[in-house]
C-alpha cells in the first residue's frame, strides 16, 4: 500500500479483489490505498472528467446492487464495487452552442437534436441511476414540453456520469439533455415558456384573440 490504513480497518472487494482497508475512506480512496493504478473511472483524482467514478456497489447482507459513485460513497466491510464502463452510443449528439440563438424556437432546436426525447417509456429506470437523485425523467419531459429553464433547475446537480443514459432503453441520453439546457440557459436570456405556449397558439389558430373586445384605457 502506498499509505498506511488508519482507524478501523474491513475487508471489501473491488474488481473482483479483496482488500483490506479503513472504514474512514471512499471506495476511491480505498482503491488508491490498496496500491491499484487509477488510470480510468477517476476524475477528481487528475484524470478523466467528473462522473468517471461510477460504479455498482452491493453492501454485504443485501441482494440489491446501486449505482454510485466511487469518490463520494464510503466503504462498508463485506461491500462488493464493481465499476462501470461508459460505451459511445451509435449516435453522438452534436451541436455548436454558439447557433443556439433564437430562443422562440428553442424547444424545436432540442426535439431536433434529441428526437427519442419525446419516447420516455416514463420507466424511471434513469431516476434510480442517477447516484445524485437527480429527477431525471422530470428534466427530460421538462425539456421535450419546451420548459428549458425547468430542465435546466433540474439537472443543475448532473456530474455527467451517464448512468441514466446507461439504463434508458429509448438511448436518450438524458444528461446531454440536460446538459444542453444548462448550456441554452447561460447562453441566452430566455423568455418565460408559457408566453412562447401562448403565442403558438395565436399563431396556430388554436387561440383566437377578438381585437374589438379589447377595452380602451380610460383617459
Amino acid at each position: 500500500m502506498s499509505e498506511e490504513i488508519t482507524g478501523p480497518a474491513l475487508r471489501i472487494t473491488i474488481e473482483g479483489k479483496s482488500f483490506e482497508t479503513s472504514a474512514s475512506v471512499t471506495i476511491l480512496q480505498a482503491y488508491s490505498l490498496a496500491g491499484e493504478p487509477l488510470l480510468k473511472n477517476v476524475g477528481c483524482m487528475g484524470q478523466g472528467v467528473c462522473g468517471s467514478c461510477r460504479c455498482m456497489v452491493r453492501r454485504a447482507g443485501s441482494r440489491e446492487v446501486t449505482t454510485e459513485l466511487a469518490c463520494e460513497t464510503l466503504v462498508q466491510e463485506g461491500m462488493q464495487v464493481s465499476f462501470v464502463d461508459y460505451f459511445t452510443p451509435r449516435r453522438p449528439h452534436v451541436y455548436q452552442i454558439e447557433d443556439v440563438r433564437d430562443s422562440w424556437r428553442l424547444d424545436e432546436q432540442l426535439n431536433e437534436l434529441f428526437p427519442e426525447a419525446k419516447h420516455c417509456r416514463h420507466c424511471s429506470g434513469c431516476d434510480r441511476a442517477c447516484p445524485k437523485d437527480i429527477q431525471v425523467q422530470r428534466g427530460v419531459n421538462l425539456a421535450v414540453a419546451g420548459d428549458i429553464r425547468g430542465a435546466s433547475d433540474v439537472f443543475e446537480t448532473c456530474v455527467m456520469c451517464n448512468l441514466c443514459t446507461l439504463a434508458c432503453p429509448e438511448y436518450i441520453r438524458p444528461n446531454h439533455v440536460g446538459m444542453f439546457t444548462r448550456r441554452a440557459v447561460s447562453a441566452l436570456g430566455l423568455r418565460p415558456n408559457d408566453l412562447i405556449a401562448r403565442l403558438r397558439q395565436i399563431e396556430s389558430g388554436e387561440l383566437g384573440i377578438d381585437i374589438e373586445a379589447v377595452e380602451e384605457p380610460s383617459a
